[in-house]
């Protein structure tokens, strides 16, 4: 990617051409110089221009209508002949060089300039005429000494008159060149120099003076106006380069739109594969691409109607394919809505094909047009794209996409193009800092990061800490879990690539059911899913988003999927007997409304893109309809005497100092506890050791056995503590009932 320059030759003769067209108008003010002097205006006396003597005053009566002084003097035939002639040469070298560079298959810049804004000979020499002292300071003394007044330093309209018109009705027709609308201020080629003070002048004394972007570009290079600042570039782009970030089936869908010369609209959420397009389209044009961010310039107090016009008027100065980024804020009704008619109307009286690229879709309303408006949506890449993009950005990698799973990521990982290529930077740093290669897990934990990160706002992350060998279940669940870890990784080669998604499914939704009691590994099993596929898992308890005002509990499932739905995380939905029971019978408003927040969940689960995990402890509980609805549902049971052994085992951290006598086996056979009850007594059991200072022991385990069945409300028998050798008696148990 490069930004525009001209060839030395091309800028060289552009630059000669310049200078031959001020050379001609450096003999219009030549000659104003020499009428001001043969008229009598006396150069010499120190107040000129700040008094009016009795001799000026009558000298003005008798002055004609529209006349200068100059006007009032007759230069000898010589003088006006010598004028002519010389006059004459300057227009035609710069009409040769002119022809000079169209020879070549180059245009001059300044007859660009007149070319693209419709500028007749007398807009040009205006434009030329304020120009001047742009260039050249000692125009800025000779326009005050021709205006009488040292302080004007810049042409006013009635010097332009005076050098470009003969007095009389030509004066007056040429007024109107000076109007808003007229091309030289329309496209702001002019600006009238503020004054200070309230008072505006009249036309005649207005104080002309160019866009400093006008004159930067003449000269060679393009400057943005200061009101496009740094949100404006021109690029040069090459067709491969962006078209390598492009599917296939796009290309021909641009061809078809740029037909005709429509305003081209993309919307969506791949703004990186907008910015691709738009590259080719200029590309294949052979044009540069002017890209300015509106939602960014209008941020700065900069009007939408004022940024549109300075980035179309640029366009046509450079001649570019202008792209309009951050369209959305030109949308009333807080983006969901269409353009000010306004708005709409400048941007289809551009003559040429223009892109203005946004995320939301809209339609113009209120106007009357007859110019063609094309719409090309931009969503996030299918997965063969995805897994090109990760190819694509990852070319200068040793390893192999087999050795970093490019296949998962894109599976896995619904990204746009720019979030694939940041992915990709963030991966390479990580593996930087670390001070090894480039590795599968940096690819994971940085495509994570580049997910939409707001979700943390609404829901609580939780970071995986377990894998298959901590979880004790039936080998049945635990393959179940595994036919789910195999669906997600696949779900986009079957639903895309093999085309099972056209008819088959309505989305790619991933819908979990965990039911068992409390502490029997449903938040495990979730965390092991999670750091299998690599996503984040982000907890939503499901109690604290039920709401009794009517309306509310939808709004807030509708921020959590809402921003979700570009997070690439799994949602895992706690406490799910706050919302799912069996529906009941509508027998008032509030079970009409409770059922319609089920509705609406479902509704969610299915459209969201993702995987969504629901706990509950109470399956039974559950209506058919919903389960029905789910696509994978796993039942925690409770541990049996052996599956407790095995979680006393596994749940045992093995740096933890232990007495040799510590008999797993009487505790799983004697307490029928769950493994979060379980972990919760090995826990204390440490801390009581710790505070002992030493190691633990079964005493240890016993009394934080016995604290754990006080909480959970469970009675527990004194002969159960006396068989495993306690000796503890001092506090007596009720019996089990």
């Amino acid at each position: 990617m490069q930004t525009t320059t001209d060839a030395p030759t091309e800028t060289n003769l552009s630059l000669e051409h310049l200078l031959a067209e001020l050379a001609r108008i450096d003999l219009l003010i030549r000659r104003e110089v020499s009428r001001w002097q043969v008229a009598g205006q006396d150069s010499a006396d120190t107040f000129r221009g700040l008094y009016v003597s009795d001799g000026e005053a009558e000298a003005l009566l008798a002055r004609p209508f529209g006349a200068s002084w100059g006007d009032t003097a007759s230069p000898g035939p010589e003088d006006e002949k010598a004028f002519s002639s010389s006059y004459e040469r300057a227009a035609r070298r710069a009409q040769e060089l002119a022809e000079a560079a169209q020879s070549r298959g180059q245009t001059p810049r300044l007859v660009h300039l007149a070319n693209a804004f419709g500028l007749d000979g007398f807009e040009l020499d205006t434009l030329l005429i304020c120009l001047a002292p742009t260039l050249d300071l000692r125009y800025e003394q000779l326009y005050g000494y021709l205006q009488d007044d040292v302080t004007r330093r810049r042409p006013m309209v009635n010097l332009v008159l005076n050098m470009l018109c003969e007095p009389g009705s030509e004066r007056l027709s040429k007024l109107s060149r000076f109007a808003d609308d007229a091309p030289l201020f329309r496209f702001q080629l002019l600006q009238r120099a503020p004054r200070s003070g309230p008072d505006r002048r009249p036309l005649l004394g207005q104080m002309l003076v160019p866009d400093q972007a006008i004159v930067g570009w003449l000269l060679g290079k393009y400057q943005p106006h200061a009101d496009l600042g740094p949100h404006a570039a021109l690029l040069r782009p090459q067709e491969s380069e962006a078209g390598a970030l492009l599917a296939a089936d796009v290309l021909p869908s641009l061809e078809r739109a740029a037909a005709g010369r429509p305003v081209i609209v993309f919307c969506g959420p791949d703004q990186a594969g907008q910015l691709a397009a738009a590259k080719v389209l200029a590309a294949r044009a052979g044009r540069s691409l002017l890209t300015v961010n509106l939602a960014a310039v209008t941020d700065e107090s900069v009007s939408p109607s004022r940024a549109l016009g300075l980035a179309l008027r640029d366009a046509r100065l450079t001649g570019a394919l202008p792209y309009l980024t951050g369209w959305d804020t030109c949308l009333t009704a807080g983006g969901s809505g269409s353009p000010p008619p306004g708005l709409m109307t400048e941007l289809c009286a551009y003559p040429d094909l223009a892109i203005v690229a946004g995320q939301e879709s809209w339609q113009p309303r209120g106007m009357d047009r007859d110019r063609t408006l094309v719409w090309l949506e931009f969503p996030i890449p299918a997965y063969p794209q995805r897994r090109a993009l990760w190819t694509h950005f990852l070319e200068t990698e040793t390893k192999t996409e087999e050795e970093l799973d490019v296949t998962a990521l894109a599976g896995q990982f619904l990204l746009t193009t720019g979030m694939i290529r940041d992915a990709v930077a963030s991966a390479r740093d990580m593996a930087g800092q670390r001070g090894g290669p480039l590795a599968t897990q940096d690819l994971f934990a940085a495509a994570r990061i580049h997910s939409n990160p707001r979700l943390a706002g609404l829901a609580r992350k939780i970071v995986p800490r377990y894998d298959w060998g901590d979880i004790v279940l039936p080998a049945d669940q635990l393959a179940l879990l595994g036919e789910i870890v195999a669906t997600v990784r696949s779900r986009s080669l079957v639903l895309e690539e093999w085309g099972v998604g056209k008819k088959l499914a309505s989305s790619k939704a991933v819908t979990l059911l965990f039911a068992g009691e409390p502490g029997t590994g449903k938040t495990m099993a979730a965390e092991i899913v999670a750091a299998e596929l690599g996503l984040d898992l982000f907890k939503i308890d499901l109690s604290t988003v039920v709401s009794k005002y009517i309306g509310e509990t939808e709004k807030n499932l509708e921020k959590i999927f809402n921003e979700a739905q570009s997070s690439n995380a799994i949602l895992f939905f706690d406490e799910a007997d706050a919302i799912f029971g069996k529906r009941s019978e509508v027998k008032d408003a509030h079970d009409r409304y409770a059922n319609i927040e089920i509705s609406y969940l479902l509704q969610r689960m299915e459209i969201y893109d993702g995987v969504t995990i629901l706990a509950t402890n109470l399956r039974a509980n559950l209506d058919e309809a919903f389960t029905r609805r789910i696509q994978f549902a796993v039942d925690f049971p409770f541990p049996e005497e052996e599956d407790r052994l095995r979680i006393w085992h596994t749940l045992f951290p093995p740096g933890v100092p232990r007495d040799l006598q510590l008999d797993f086996g009487l505790l799983a056979q004697r307490f029928k506890l769950a493994g979060g009850s379980i972990r919760n007594i090995i826990v204390s059991a440490a801390y009581l050791a710790a505070s002992d200072g030493c190691q633990v022991t079964m005493q240890h385990l016993l009394h934080a056995t016995r604290r754990e069945l006080q909480k959970m409300g469970r009675l527990v028998r004194e002969e159960q503590l006396r068989l495993l050798g306690t000796g503890d008696e001092t506090v007596p148990l009720e019996s089990d009932h």
